[in-house]
C-alpha cells in the first residue's frame, strides 16, 4: 500500500508523535477524505499505512491519500471537540456526517424581566397608572435566530409546531401577550384575544405591570418545570384576594389554576421529576441509519425530530480503525459509532441538557468533552426505567418508522433511477452519482421571461443547485430564443472549460439534459450543442402526448434516435415526469416574482382614462413593465395596437 503513497508523506507518518490530536486525510484533487481523532497520533495514523487493507473500502480510501495534516492537542477531549468541529466544516467523503439543520425554534420572553421602580407597587381596585409603554409588559413570541441577552429564551423546541403549542397553552392559562409593540401602543380598545379570555389586556390598562409581572414570572416558572411551586404561589393570590374580599380576581386565579391543572393531567408533569432531557435513540438498517431526537423540557414532552446521516457504509468500513488504548473494537458496534458522532456534532452549536438518555452506551469521554464546551455536568442513561424508559421505548419505535419510510422512499426513487438509466441506454461509471438538469421557459403573454434549470442526483432533487435565468434582449414569447439563451449560459464555459482541459467538480456537462418541450425546443438545444461542440446524445426533450394528457409524454432525442414512448406506468416516465414538474414550478415561481416587480405601480395606467385590462396588458408586455411604459416617447407608445396619439399622449402625461 504503502508504493502508492510519496515518500513525503510517509517521511511525515513516521516522524509523527505519541500525543493526542487531530489528522486530516488529502486526495490528488484536496479534496478532504477523512477526519480523524487518536489519543497517539503516532500509533493510529501508522496503522493505515502499515497494513495491507486489500479491496476493502478502507483499502479504497488509503490508496487515493496524498497529503495529510495533523493537529496535536492537550487532551482527547479536545481531540473530538476539534475533530467534530472539522467534520462540520468539511464534510469529509469517509466520515459520518450528520448535515446542518436549520437552527432550533425558541420561546421568547421580550424584556430583561425587571419592572421599573416607580411601577412595582400594585395599585388597588384595578387603577393603572400612566404613561406605561409597551416594553413595561413583556411579550412572548416564536424566536429563531440569534439570542440577545435583553430577552429571556426558552427551549430549544424540536419543532414550531411545538412552540406555538407552548404560546397558546400560555396564552390560556397566563392570559400574556402576543401582539407586535406597534400594534400594542396604538391599541384603544381590547383585542379579540382578551375578549376569549386569551390576553390579560395590558394594551388599554386592564392590568396593572405589576400584575402582569406576577403572571410573566409564572410563566417562565412553568417553562422551568416548576409546576407545583406555581400552584402554591396561585393558590396564596386566590387567598389574598379573598381576604380582601375581591371574589372576582379571586375567580380569575381559580380559573387559571384549574387550566393549570388540566394542562399538567394531560402531559403527566405533575409524575415527572426530570425537567430537561434529550432522549436519543438509533437505528440502523439497510446501509443507512435514522437518530431520533426527543426533548423534553420544563418536564414537558415538546416531540421529536429524525437525523439521517450521510456516508453511515464508509463510516462502518472505518470503525475497525478506530483504535483507542483503553477501548477495544468488539465494544464498539456501528449504532454506538453512529450515536457517538450525532452527540458531538450536534451539541457544538445546541445548548446540551443536564440529562441525556440514550438506546445505547456512550464513551465518557464523549460526555466529557461536551461538557467542557458547555460548561454544564453531562449525565447519560442507557438503561432507564420507569418515565424514562418510556420515553426511550417512544424514541426508539419512532426511529425504527422514520428509517423504514426513508428506505421505501430511497428503494422506490433508486428504482426510477435504474428504469430511466435502462430506457435511455446510458451507462454511467456510478448510478447514485447520475446527473440530470431539467430546463424550462415561462413567462406571461412574453412579459418578465424567465428560465429554469434543476438538478437531479444522488437518487433526489439537489435544490441547492438550482438556478434561474432572467431572459433578455429577445422577442417577447419567443420560447425558442428564449431555450437558445439559456443553454448557451449554462453550458458555453462548459464547453470552454473542457476544450482547455479545465473542467473539474463545478464545471462538468451532467448526463443528461432534459427539455420541457418536444421537436422544436430539441432543435433548438441540437443547434446550441453543435455550436459548442458538445454530445448531442445528452440532450432529451419530453414532448406532451396526444391531448396533453398525463402519462402519455414521448422522449424525444437530438442525435437521430426515434423517439419513445415509455408506458404510463413506467418508472422511468415517473422519474421524468418528476423532473419536469419541478422545473415547471421553479420556472413559474421566479416569472412571478420577477412579474410583480416590473407590474408595481402597474395600477396607475388603468387609472388613465381609456386605460383598460387588455391595453394595459398590450403596454405591459410591449414594453416590459410600467418602467418600460414611463421610459417610452409618445411615438412609441402610439406604436401598441389600440394606442391612439391622443391616448398616447394622455399616458405621457400622465405618467410624467
Amino acid at each position: 500500500m504503502s508504493s502508492v503513497h510519496p515518500d513525503s508523506l510517509l517521511a511525515e507518518v513516521a516522524a509523527l508523535p505519541s500525543l493526542p490530536g487531530v489528522y486530516r486525510y488529502f486526495d490528488e484533487q484536496d479534496q478532504v477524505l477523512y477526519v480523524g481523532k487518536a489519543r497517539n497520533l503516532k500509533k493510529r495514523v501508522s496503522s493505515y499505512f502499515q497494513k495491507d487493507h486489500g479491496g476493502t473500502r478502507i483499502g479504497h480510501m488509503v490508496s487515493k491519500i496524498r497529503r495529510m495534516q495533523t493537529t496535536v492537542v492537550r487532551s482527547e477531549a479536545e481531540a473530538l471537540l476539534l475533530e467534530n468541529n472539522l467534520i462540520k466544516s468539511l464534510s469529509p467523503k469517509f466520515n459520518i456526517l450528520f448535515r446542518d439543520d436549520k437552527s432550533y425554534p425558541y420561546l421568547k420572553v421580550s424584556g430583561t424581566g425587571t419592572v421599573r421602580q416607580d411601577l412595582r407597587d400594585e395599585p388597588s381596585n384595578n387603577e393603572v397608572k400612566a404613561g406605561v409603554k409597551a416594553e413595561d409588559y413583556s411579550r412572548i413570541a416564536y424566536y429563531r435566530g440569534g439570542v440577545e441577552k435583553k430577552h429571556r429564551y426558552f427551549g430549544p423546541y424540536p419543532s414550531a409546531w411545538a412552540v406555538k403549542e407552548t404560546i397558546q397553552l400560555l396564552q390560556k392559562v397566563f392570559r400574556l401577550r402576543t401582539c407586535e409593540d406597534t400594534v400594542f401602543s396604538n391599541r384603544t380598545r381590547p383585542c379579540l384575544l382578551y375578549q376569549i379570555k386569551r390576553c390579560s389586556g395590558p394594551c388599554v390598562g386592564v392590568i396593572s405591570v405589576a400584575q402582569y409581572a406576577q403572571d410573566v414570572a409564572q410563566a417562565e416558572a412553568f417553562l422551568r418545570g416548576e409546576t407545583q411551586a406555581v400552584l402554591k404561589a396561585m393558590e396564596a393570590r386566590m387567598m389574598a384576594h379573598a381576604d380582601r374580599l375581591e371574589f372576582e380576581m379571586a375567580a380569575e386565579v381559580r380559573n387559571q389554576m384549574t387550566a393549570l391543572s388540566r394542562v399538567l393531567h394531560q402531559q403527566s408533569v405533575d409524575t415527572v421529576t426530570d425537567t430537561d432531557v434529550d432522549i436519543l435513540a438509533v437505528k440502523v438498517q439497510g446501509g443507512r441509519a435514522c437518530v431520533n431526537l426527543a426533548m423534553v423540557r420544563g418536564g414537558r414532552h415538546l416531540g421529536d425530530r429524525p437525523y439521517f446521516p450521510s456516508h453511515v457504509e464508509d463510516g462502518h468500513a472505518m470503525l475497525n480503525q478506530a483504535l483507542e488504548d483503553d477501548v477495544s473494537t468488539d465494544a464498539i458496534t456501528l449504532e454506538v459509532k453512529i450515536l457517538e458522532a450525532f452527540i458531538a456534532q450536534h451539541y457544538l452549536n445546541i445548548p446540551v441538557p443536564p440529562a441525556l438518555i440514550t438506546s445505547e452506551k456512550i464513551n465518557p469521554k464523549v460526555l466529557e468533552a461536551i461538557a467542557s464546551q458547555s460548561g454544564i455536568k453531562v449525565n447519560a442513561v442507557h438503561n432507564p426505567r420507569e418515565q424514562r424508559r418510556a420515553w426511550l421505548e417512544m424514541a426508539e419505535k419512532n426511529a425504527a418508522i422514520q428509517l423504514a419510510r426513508l428506505l421505501a422512499e430511497e428503494g422506490s426513487q433508486q428504482a426510477r433511477t435504474r428504469a430511466l438509466v435502462d430506457a435511455l441506454d446510458l451507462a454511467p461509471d456510478d448510478i447514485d452519482a447520475l446527473r440530470m438538469e431539467c430546463f424550462d421557459i415561462s413567462h406571461t403573454s412574453g412579459e418578465a421571461t424567465q428560465a429554469s434549470c434543476v438538478v437531479f442526483q444522488n437518487h433526489k432533487m439537489q435544490n441547492s443547485e438550482y438556478r434561474r435565468y432572467k431572459i433578455e434582449g429577445i422577442t417577447p414569447g419567443d420560447d425558442y430564443a428564449a431555450m437558445r439563451q439559456v443553454l448557451m449560459r449554462r453550458y458555453g464555459k462548459v464547453a470552454e472549460a473542457l476544450k482547455s482541459g479545465e473542467a473539474d467538480l463545478k464545471l462538468r456537462m451532467p448526463d443528461v439534459v432534459l427539455i420541457d418541450g418536444g421537436k422544436g425546443q430539441v432543435s433548438m438545444a441540437r443547434e446550441v450543442f453543435e455550436a459548442l461542440g458538445l454530445d448531442l446524445s445528452l440532450i432529451v426533450g419530453v414532448e406532451k402526448g396526444e391531448g396533453r394528457k398525463v402519462g402519455l409524454e414521448e422522449l424525444v432525442f437530438a442525435d437521430g434516435r426515434d423517439k419513445i414512448y415509455l408506458g404510463k406506468d413506467s418508472a422511468a416516465l415517473m422519474l421524468v415526469a418528476q423532473i419536469r414538474d419541478e422545473a415547471h414550478r421553479f420556472a413559474i415561481t421566479g416569472m412571478r416574482a420577477q412579474r410583480a416587480k416590473v407590474r408595481v405601480g402597474g395600477g396607475r395606467l388603468e387609472e388613465i382614462s381609456g386605460i383598460g385590462p387588455r391595453k394595459r396588458a398590450k403596454l405591459l408586455q410591449r414594453f416590459g413593465g410600467v418602467r418600460g411604459v414611463e421610459d417610452a416617447s409618445v411615438e412609441d407608445l402610439m406604436s401598441v395596437d389600440g394606442i391612439s396619439k391622443e391616448l398616447a399622449e394622455s399616458i405621457y402625461q400622465a405618467l410624467h
